[in-house]
């Protein structure tokens, strides 16, 4: 279950972050616990989840379920990356990191 979690938590930096360093600065972890976790697949802490979660409230049921509700504002970052795939397409100058 961990390593398919800490998978989870890779791909959301991937796509929400520029890398390790602001992902950790964005949730409020030592960058050090993010590389230990991604790196040996430990299990996150409660805390740390939460963090995630209240940051990046939108893959919160993904993250803990598995599960996506578009309609309720669930997604996942690969539906996410792809919308704003698709906005750049119509206009590039709209797509941000923050959007």
């Amino acid at each position: 279950m961990s390593s398919k979690l800490t998978a989870k938590i890779r791909r959301i930096r991937e796509v929400e972050t520029s890398g390790r360093a602001e992902f950790s600065q964005r949730i409020g972890i030592p960058k050090k616990t993010l590389e230990n976790i991604e790196l040996t697949g430990r299990a996150p802490k409660g805390e740390m989840l939460e963090a995630i979660c209240r940051q990046w409230p939108q893959y919160t049921l993904w993250l803990m379920t598995d599960v996506t509700c578009e309609d309720c504002g669930q997604i996942d970052p690969d539906t996410e990356q792809a919308r704003r795939l698709q906005l750049a397409d119509l206009d590039p100058l709209s797509v941000s990191v923050e959007s």
